[in-house]
């Protein structure tokens, strides 16, 4: 699974994070003015994903999100690791990612904390390991000497699929032989008929198109592997929490609602929305992929963070080696302090 260069990257970023973490560990930051509503950021500033809509673009639609305004500063086209980077750099305000990522990155001092779920898998929405029907892999040993095609290398994809690996029996040595590569996920289905990989990582709304067409079917799923969890989280830096932390109580609370506004809505009505917002903000993109929009896939009540969502990526890196045991727990990475009150979730509108 070309492990070492895995072990580079993340050697790398390590430096790269150590680095930013003297520029943000500067004395206390002095708290910001309150503005409207005791609110003291009236901007946030994200990268978005193309053809898709997150959660927070979905609270600022609905109207949840105001006075608070999103500014857009172009899309994200490396996945959530890069997202994360940016706001451990300060180039962005809050940033999404895989949870494992999250971990590798508080692991080496970056001043982060997770705020917020931001996806995670359910019985509708997952992301499930594709090929070809007429392949011979029918379990882990079978990929042996294959190429597997996903988004970005250190990220969900691929330790659901070492999991699934060690699962099946394969040591580090014998993983070593699947290779992976990263493809942007559009462009993973021709490869696979194409027959230029043996396997994608494909996400519910890709893997339906791709369904729809025939001749693929599923070798495994994150869903198959660990249930329903949230998979990834919403994260700010330390300096900018404790700087504006009621905006970031309202931006919690905003997106949370936006989260069970798409878990209460009938399904046509959440496309629907998701359509018009792709429209109206016109950026070139393909509406085609929020068509097969299924569910929010969060499951816990407005994104609370668990520390299963954590425990389970810790464990796992412990077990690789590339944590030490005792060396995280999950309060050390999370904080659900700018949740609402679990009273008022109920009396809200």
């Amino acid at each position: 699974m070309n492990c070492e260069r895995s072990r580079l990257r993340f050697c790398w970023l390590t430096l790269c994070v150590l680095s930013f973490s003297f520029a943000c560990s500067e004395s206390e930051p002095v708290q910001a003015p309150k503005t409207a509503g005791g609110i003291e950021r009236l901007t946030l500033r994200y990268e978005g994903t193309t053809n898709n809509v997150s959660f927070a673009e979905l609270a600022e639609d609905l109207g949840y999100l105001a006075p608070i305004k999103l500014d857009y500063i172009g899309n994200n086209a490396t996945g959530g690791p890069h997202s994360i980077q940016s706001v451990v750099t300060g180039d962005i305000d809050f940033g999404s990612s895989f949870n494992g990522a999250i971990i590798k990155l508080v692991a080496a001092k970056a001043p982060l904390k997770a705020v917020l779920s931001s996806y995670g898998t359910d019985a509708k929405t997952f992301n499930g390991f594709y090929l070809l029907d007429d392949s011979r892999v029918r379990g882990p040993r079978d990929l042996s000497g294959k190429k597997v095609a996903m988004n970005t290398l250190g990220a969900h994809a691929e330790f659901v699929l070492r999991e699934y690996l060690a699962r099946g029996g394969m040591t580090d040595e014998q993983a070593k032989q699947v290779t992976l590569l990263v493809l942007p996920p559009v462009n993973g289905e021709q490869a696979l008929r194409n027959h230029q990989v043996d396997l994608v990582s494909f996400s519910t709304m890709l893997r339906d198109k791709a369904s729809e067409r025939g001749g693929i079917r599923m070798l495994f799923s994150d869903h198959q592997l660990y249930g329903a969890f949230n998979a990834g989280s919403f994260v700010m830096s330390t300096k900018f929490i404790a700087r504006y932390p009621n905006t970031v109580r309202h931006f919690v609370t905003a997106t949370g609602r936006a989260i069970e506004w798409a878990r209460t809505q009938p399904r046509d009505v959440v496309v629907a929305r998701l359509i018009r917002i792709i429209e109206q903000r016109k950026r070139a993109e393909d509406t085609s992929s929020v068509r097969y929009w299924q569910s929010p896939g969060i499951a816990t009540e407005r994104g609370l963070i668990e520390d299963r969502d954590y425990q389970l990526w810790i464990d796992w890196l412990v077990r690789d080696g590339q944590l030490k045991p005792g060396q995280l727990k999950p309060r050390d990475i999370y904080t659900n302090e700018f949740q609402p009150p679990a009273g008022q979730l109920a009396r809200e509108p």
